[in-house]
């Protein structure tokens, strides 16, 4: 509450704050209707120690003196303002061991490295604007959190488990700075979600914390992708993807930030890569092959415990933090690449739009999210995908305004096509006679990716994807060639389409009568169709050019000058001036 600082004892919560240089924390959550809260109220400290620190109402004091003036006992008075059961429940008699109570959860809000550098280093109209964006972001990831993953649990084991009845109740409180030794920006929010909500039928409970925490990265990667669109939307920037550890995830960057901005910045970082190189050492010697997903984040978590700082003693105003910062920036990368931040950032937005189309398949996603989540796990849920599924957004829009529900579209998809159940409980895996092709050549190419430890693990994850997309791609231009005038056309039965996609041309469209509705019958018949007659073009093709090759030798090839373009140009190819391409990318 009073940021990274030490309070003195007996200073108020105001006072703290203030010499702390942190704003005070304020209600959010749909949940504060039923506690006579509103959003956007100041977080009192006796309203977070009832709360968060007893599981009580946070105007417990006044319903207790209200009921104490009605002649309740004490006990019962105090009862009357516990929400759920009380932390009392937690010493257990029979082990004579007492459990601390588990009241709220701590879920952090951050936005991408180079966006605290444009926060910390632009003018202030840039800087509010950036916050702004962030409390976006958070705000609509906490509601997805109340709509889609809260749950509520009672009974024996919490078997019993439903949507919450109103929504979540958190107290937001918004910091500047790093743990680092010298103190660099980083602008984040840490949203203390309260453990008790309401049950269906109004009584209080405690939040099912397994469901919560299984959704941290799918949370996590929403709160990315919405805070890059606001960005991208009011300040015109764009974004794209910076390796930060070979073989590992890229971050998404704001596009025209300077490196070595990125390295000022990022002091903490490397201490914390420093101890993690040393820590997989160890790991390699001790299991004979390098850490997993899992295990990797094991390790960064031991690495940053290990070289977390104490706190800092010297506390300083935003104002004071970001004169502070903006002079040792200069000082580490010129006064030239600091005060032409922000119009490098919109330079290379402009870059980035002329050659980059910001557009979102939902095919082509799916297989991507699945290729890379099965490499990545083996089995997943569903949860895995939805976080992945929103990873690809961010690097496919690059900031652009995705379609609501485009996320789960994606993943159903996936769901759908190419995954089957394995095991039990909701678990799943890639449905590898779906997304492996039938070539033989292929399959040897996407198959020992899933188990060579060789290559790093995400490095193996984007191979088997690109090569899967690749096959996508290929069917398509094949299925596009096939509806082409050319040589060995072959008449097929039309597919179903709605009514409203047909040509109103008296019944033709490039001269073919269009068929009516047939079904799937005529659909699966098109298919098996196309490729015979696709084999049946291949081998005739084949069986010419060895005839011709046997009667008359192998045909002289031609100089390309002496050549016009169209004369070489085969069916189904597109031709550039000083190249020939297969296909249409």
């Amino acid at each position: 509450m009073v940021g990274d600082g030490h309070r003195a004892a007996g200073t108020p919560l105001g006072a703290a704050q203030d010499e702390a240089g942190v704003p005070p924390g304020i209600w959010k959550g749909r949940g504060l209707a039923a506690l006579g809260l509103r959003a956007g109220d100041v977080v009192s400290e006796r309203q977070a120690e009832l709360l968060l620190g007893e599981g009580r109402h946070p105007d417990a004091d006044r319903i207790e003196r209200e009921l104490l003036a009605q002649g309740k006992s004490p006990a019962r008075a105090r009862r009357a303002t516990v929400l759920g059961r009380p932390v009392e429940h937690n010493a257990s008699p029979k082990t004579a061991k007492e459990r601390t109570p588990w009241l709220a959860m701590d879920l952090v809000f951050r936005a991408p490295p180079t966006a605290h550098i444009a926060w910390a280093l632009t003018d202030d109209e840039t800087r509010l604007v950036l916050e702004s964006c962030q409390d976006v972001a958070r705000d609509k990831t906490l509601a997805w959190l109340e709509e889609s993953v809260a749950q509520i649990r009672w009974k024996a084991g919490g078997k019993q488990r439903a949507r919450v009845k109103d929504g979540l109740v958190v107290a937001v409180f918004r910091h500047y700075e790093s743990r680092a030794a010298e103190s660099k920006p980083l602008l984040h929010d840490h949203a203390v979600v309260s453990i008790r909500a309401r049950r269906p039928d109004g009584t209080w409970g405690n939040l099912s914390a397994d469901s919560m925490l299984a959704h941290i990265v799918a949370a996590d990667t929403l709160c990315t992708l919405l805070f890059m669109e606001e960005v991208t939307a009011r300040l015109g920037w764009a974004w794209e993807p910076r390796e930060v550890t070979p073989g590992r995830r890229p971050v998404m960057e704001i596009a025209g930030i300077d490196r070595r901005l990125i390295g000022w910045q990022s002091t903490r970082r490397q201490q914390i890569e420093d101890a993690l190189s040393v820590l997989t050492d160890k790991y390699e010697e001790r299991h004979g092959h390098p850490p997993g997903e899992k295990a990797g984040y094991a390790l960064a978590c031991q690495a940053a415990d290990q070289t977390r700082p104490p706190k800092r003693t010297e506390l300083l105003s935003l104002t004071e933090l970001r004169t502070r910062w903006r002079e040792s920036a200069i000082r580490a990368v010129g006064a030239c690449t600091v005060y032409r931040l922000a119009e490098r950032a919109r330079a290379a937005a402009a870059a980035v739009w002329a050659r980059v189309r910001p557009v979102a398949d939902v095919v082509l996603a799916a297989v991507d999210t699945v290729a890379v989540v099965y490499v990545m796990r083996g089995a997943f849920a569903r949860h895995h995908l939805l976080a992945e599924a929103r990873r690809h957004l961010s690097y496919a829009l690059r900031g652009r305004p995705h379609e609501p529900g485009l996320d789960e579209r994606i993943v159903q998809e996936a769901v759908d096509d190419y995954t089957r159940p394995v095991g039990r409980g909701r678990r799943m895996t890639a449905d590898l006679r779906a997304l492996y092709p039938r070539d033989t050549e292929d399959q040897a190419v996407l198959r020992p990716l899933t188990r060579k430890r060789a290559a790093a693990q995400y490095e193996r994850a984007r191979l088997a994807a690109d090569a899967l997309a690749a096959r996508v791609r290929a069917a398509r231009r094949a299925e596009r060639l096939g509806f082409r005038p050319r040589p060995y056309a072959v008449a097929v039965p039309a597919a179903s389409r709605p009514s409203h996609l047909r040509p109103f041309r008296d019944g033709r469209k490039d001269g073919r009568v269009l068929e009516p509705e047939t079904g799937v019958d005529a659909v699966e018949r098109t298919r098996q169709t196309l490729e015979a007659a696709a084999a049946r073009v291949a081998a005739t093709l084949q069986d010419s050019r060895r005839a011709r090759e046997a009667a008359h030798g192998p045909r002289p090839q031609p100089a390309p000058a002496a050549v016009p373009p169209q004369h070489t140009q085969q069916p189904g190819t597109q031709h550039t001036p000083g190249r020939t391409t297969g296909g249409v990318a």
